[in-house]
């Protein structure tokens, strides 16, 4: 359990964070956009740092570590392959974000859209976004401390949420954005500090025997590949990945386009160019320098605890609800030394409370600007609006922890987040490029994906789900199957209804500047002279995915003792990289 030197720790780090906070409250102006997007001043590291920061949940490492217990190291493809989409918003949106000058991701519709059509497709967004998608998102990683929390202390589910919760809402419902993104940047911080330190002694225990020892092992062997060595584990965890899943689902962080709290970064930058150095950082930070800390610990948790039951008999107070292999992260962290334990207990909390405040924060901006100013109160003040974000966002994080109590385990809920999302991720990159794409083709795309999911999501994800069999019958290709349905679906809509007005359509072209030649004839200003081309902008994405998959895969053969290739390719990777960042969005 946790002694009195990690207690200090602990709480040495939550008040340092609640400091920084509370600090920050004071630079903001009082009005919307101070609250919601920090003034739009915001450099690109710290931008960069706490999109990172949101993504390093305390859910993540849990996750990755359920995935290599059951899977193997390889399914970290589900997500790795979100390199694409999440370079493709570097070099071919980011910018276009900026420039579109709106507060939300979700405003955005408006500009893009008009009549009836997009009106309703920015309330039932704003909504859809603010009232389930980010409360699940809180439920998700509410669900990854309670056990976290469970483990190493062995308070109650409500305990931990009461405690999450209180301190997020001491600082993000007060501070706004500035308040959040400061302190994502301690928190990222101590939170790269305690996973790499906990790596380095959970590989050193006697039961482990380092790297070497690690590998050795029998039961690790048999998860360390890279590559998927089954057919259907080649076709579910590679295949539909890579060729598939980054381009037409829809998942947090990794939007196709662009979207949600990484659009809301993008939004707050000083300029384009801070915008989309921020992008390229967090990607570069996301995949290639932090998932090898935590698969790492995963692979040595089957060393320590091979099964479930010696997990259950180490924790007998853990509730039998919340036992799962993802439960292995936090017993492993249980095993290091007072003082170490405290600095990664705190690394974890600090993650956990990271993510919560850019939610709370993220759909409180929905709930405010793109329902309540918009369609119920237009002309709320400035102060008033900036209540009505305290009050939504102290919502949605209740609301949040509520529903974290009932969910018993993080991966199904990841699978059910990426079939209620899967084929609508064609139509957000689409809305850029192609001016055809209306309100309606949005609409009908969101209703396809969740009934269409519905067909084909497993019974273990979803209560009477798959009532024809379907996703039992297609096996690893379950996925295709909402995506080309909804695909279907979104079309036929599209060429069923009239495009939107040629006006809204100018508007876009003239504001954004969106790819394509096709919006040329909708403009009425000239293009700027030094805007990069398409072309150059695909080159970057492709050259900047190779490089970040190449030190990600690189780091991994390293670490397995094939040191030439390993090598070889981080340091292609780091050689393609440094250019890309010294001016990523010139010819």
């Amino acid at each position: 359990m946790i002694g009195t030197f990690d207690w200090v720790v602990i709480a040495a780090s939550l008040a340092i964070s609640l400091g920084i906070g509370w600090w920050a409250t004071k630079k903001n102006k009082g009005t919307s956009e101070s609250f919601f997007l920090a003034g739009r001043s915001m450099p690109w590291w710290l931008l960069g740092v706490s999109m990172v920061a949101t993504t390093f949940a305390a859910d993540t490492p849990t996750l990755i570590t359920d995935w290599v217990r059951t899977d193997g190291v390889s399914k970290n493809w589900l997500w790795w392959s979100f390199v694409f989409s999440g370079l493709l918003t570097t070099y071919v949106f980011a910018r276009r974000w900026r420039r579109s000058g709106v507060m939300t991701d979700v405003e955005f519709y408006e500009l893009r859209y008009s009549g009836t059509g997009g009106k309703i497709l920015r309330g039932f967004r704003a909504l859809y976004l603010g009232l389930f998608f980010n409360v699940f998102i809180i439920a998700i990683v509410s669900l990854a401390a309670i056990k976290i929390m469970g483990i190493l202390i062995g308070i109650t589910p409500l305990q931990t949420i009461m405690i999450g919760a209180g301190a997020t809402m001491l600082y993000s419902v007060a501070g706004g954005l500035r308040s959040v993104l400061l302190v994502d940047f301690f928190q990222f911080a101590l939170a790269m500090i305690g996973s790499v330190a906990a790596t380095i002694y959970i590989l050193n225990m006697d039961a482990v025997g380092g790297l070497e020892g690690l590998f050795a092992n029998e039961a690790v062997q048999a998860k360390m590949s890279l590559i998927p060595s089954t057919q259907e584990a080649w076709v579910a965890l590679f295949i539909i990945p890579i060729a598939l899943q980054w381009w037409t689902a829809y998942y947090p962080g990794a939007e196709p386009g662009g979207g949600g709290y990484i659009a809301q970064r993008i939004l707050a930058a000083k300029d384009e160019k801070h915008a989309t150095k921020a992008s390229l950082f967090f990607n570069v930070a996301h995949y290639a320098l932090r998932p090898w800390p935590w698969i790492l610990v995963a692979l040595a948790s089957l060393v320590v605890f091979p099964t479930l039951e010696s997990i259950s008999t180490a924790f007998p107070h853990l509730a039998e609800d919340k036992l799962g292999h993802d439960a292995a992260y936090p017993a492993m962290v249980a095993q290091l030394p007072a003082g170490l334990k405290g600095v990664v207990l705190a690394s974890l909390i600090a993650a956990y409370i990271s993510t919560l405040s850019t939610q709370v924060n993220l759909a409180s901006s929905y709930l405010t600007k793109d329902f309540w100013v918009r369609f119920c109160q237009p002309k709320t003040s400035e102060k008033g609006q900036v209540m009505i974000g305290r009050v939504t966002g102290a919502l949605v994080l209740t609301l949040g922890s509520l529903v974290a109590l009932v969910l018993t385990n993080a991966a199904q809920m990841f699978n059910l987040i990426l079939m209620v999302g899967a084929g609508t991720g064609l139509v957000y990159l689409l809305r850029w490029v192609w001016w055809r794409v209306n309100a309606w083709s949005e609409i009908s795309a969101t209703i396809a994906a969740v009934a269409s999911s519905y067909l084909f999501v497993g019974k273990d994800q979803l209560p009477f789900a798959d009532p024809f069999g379907w996703a039992v019958a297609m096996g690893p290709w379950a996925y295709v199957g909402p995506v080309v349905l909804t695909t279907a679906v979104w079309l036929l809509v599209t060429f069923l209804t009239a495009p939107e007005s040629k006006e809204t359509l100018s508007n876009f072209a003239d504001k954004t500047s969106p790819p394509g030649k096709g919006w040329e004839r909708f403009r009425t200003t000239e293009r700027n002279p030094n805007e990069p081309s398409v072309g150059s902008d695909l080159l970057k994405v492709f050259f900047g995915s190779a490089a970040i998959i190449a030190v990600l895969l690189g780091t991994g053969f390293t670490l397995y003792g094939d040191h030439l290739k390993g090598l070889l390719l981080v340091g292609a990777g780091v050689a393609t990289l440094v250019p890309l960042f010294r001016d990523p969005i010139t010819n």
